[in-house]
């Protein structure tokens, strides 16, 4: 039995247990691992069995952390699917009030404007949820997505990081002869 802890915010606890434990039953049944969930202190654990898949385990872990960082069960859900997909997050935690919620408000964009451009430039999910920023895809796309948050974080302008991003995208396109 492979059995992993995780701590999630206790307003994301809803989330994961989903309407009737739909969410969490799904992860159980999907991953072969016992969910236990304290809704008190936010802690979750994963008991997997140890005849099982070790990155399975480990999966759904990234699944619950993923959920815990404001990302919806469904878009979640495909860690479990893709063994490509990766899971990171990005830490704001050393930045002032201040400065983290102007940081996040230009992630952010105005009505989410940007993190959708982001998200279709670079084809990954994002999060901005507390003091993290993260992000869902496969490795080169979040890899760019990063380096482009980090371009918005330092204060580049809107333009140049969809440019930046544009011009990744275009590489990428040459390399592979489209």
């Amino acid at each position: 039995m492979v059995t992993q802890h995780v701590k999630i915010p206790r307003e994301r606890i809803g989330v994961l247990i989903g309407q009737n434990g739909f969410v969490k039953d799904d992860l159980e049944r999907k991953s072969r691992s016992a969910i236990t969930v304290d809704s008190i202190d936010g802690e979750v654990c994963i008991e997997s069995p140890g005849d099982g898949d070790p990155l399975l385990a480990l999966r759904v872990a990234e699944v619950v952390k993923a959920i815990g960082r404001g990302f919806s069960p469904e878009n979640a859900r495909a860690l479990l699917d893709d063994e490509l997909l990766l899971f990171e997050v990005i830490s704001l935690a050393d930045l002032s009030p201040k400065t983290l919620s102007r940081t996040k408000g230009r992630v952010i964009g105005q009505n989410g404007k940007t993190r959708r451009a982001l998200e279709a430039l670079a084809e990954v999910k994002i999060s901005v949820y507390g003091k993290t920023i993260s992000l869902l895809g496969y490795a080169d796309k979040v890899r760019v997505a990063s380096e482009a948050i980090d371009m918005l974080i330092r204060g580049a302008p809107h333009s140049s990081v969809y440019r930046f991003l544009e011009r990744k995208r275009k590489a990428e396109e040459e390399q592979l002869g489209w």
